[in-house]
């Protein structure tokens, strides 16, 4: 057992430099493309993430953070709220006396379970139906191709697990659409994320989010505290970490 732990630190140490992963839009996911996967009723979660600017859309052209509030509301239905910061220079209000961080953008997400995984047969996957940041220009334009939904998606997911021995994979597939002029995103997404039968609280993601390939890991401290890692196209690091926990 004490060589399991050994690795185990060692494995989370080394994942870092060479993987990583994460929630970048605030929401269950493999690490910037969706899945079919839910959190359990009224699980809570709470974010934040450093994101390099090669994952953001080009409005952001520095490195920034978010954070967020996601909450399963029901078995089938989970909502986050995500707020991006905005830097003033990028604003234009440096004149004004501000600097660094000083506005941010916010935008609601909405995850939908359509069928549970071998509901009608034993193969049958998990498909649920999503979306970010739906609205430009407070609420008045769904899907604009441009505007302040910097975040817009809408995806369509599905989600296989696969037992190989004592070994754990989870298969997704996606599609996701959008009208946006600088961040189009439209066409197929998919990701395998593998939990090792040493470390179930380990997940390594590989995936391809329509535009980029990426890596990365995710693990769960005590329970209740995930950190994050995501090397996007191998290279360029986004990290965070998240607090977890069940309402009775």
């Amino acid at each position: 057992m004490g060589k399991k732990r050994i690795l185990t630190a060692l494995l989370i140490l080394w994942l870092p430099i060479m993987l990583s992963a994460q929630s970048t839009y605030g929401t269950t996911g493999l690490l910037h493309a969706p899945d079919a996967l839910m959190q359990k009723d009224k699980t809570v979660m709470l974010g934040f993430n450093f994101l390099n600017q090669n994952l953001t859309p080009p409005t952001w052209y520095y490195h920034t953070y978010n954070y967020y509030l996601n909450i399963t509301i029901l078995p089938f239905l989970e909502v986050a709220y995500t707020c991006t910061l905005f830097k003033a220079e990028a604003l234009g209000l440096k004149p004004y006396g501000y600097s660094g961080f000083t506005n941010q953008d916010r935008y609601f997400s909405l995850k939908l379970r359509l069928l549970k995984e071998g509901q009608f047969w034993k193969y049958m996957p998990a498909i649920a139906a999503g979306t970010s940041d739906p609205f430009t220009s407070s609420g008045s334009t769904i899907a604009s191709e441009k505007g302040n939904g910097y975040f817009n998606r809408f995806y369509v997911a599905a989600t296989k697990h696969v037992n190989i021995g004592e070994q754990n994979f989870a298969v997704s597939l996606s599609y996701l659409y959008n009208r946006r002029i600088e961040y189009k995103l439209n066409g197929l997404a998919a990701g395998i994320s593998y939990t090792p039968s040493f470390a179930p609280d380990l997940n390594v993601i590989a995936e391809y989010d329509s535009k980029n390939f990426s890596m990365g890991a995710k693990y769960l401290f005590f329970r209740h505290i995930q950190a994050h890692f995501v090397m996007q196209k191998m290279k360029y690091f986004t990290g965070g970490f998240m607090v977890k926990f069940c309402l009775k």
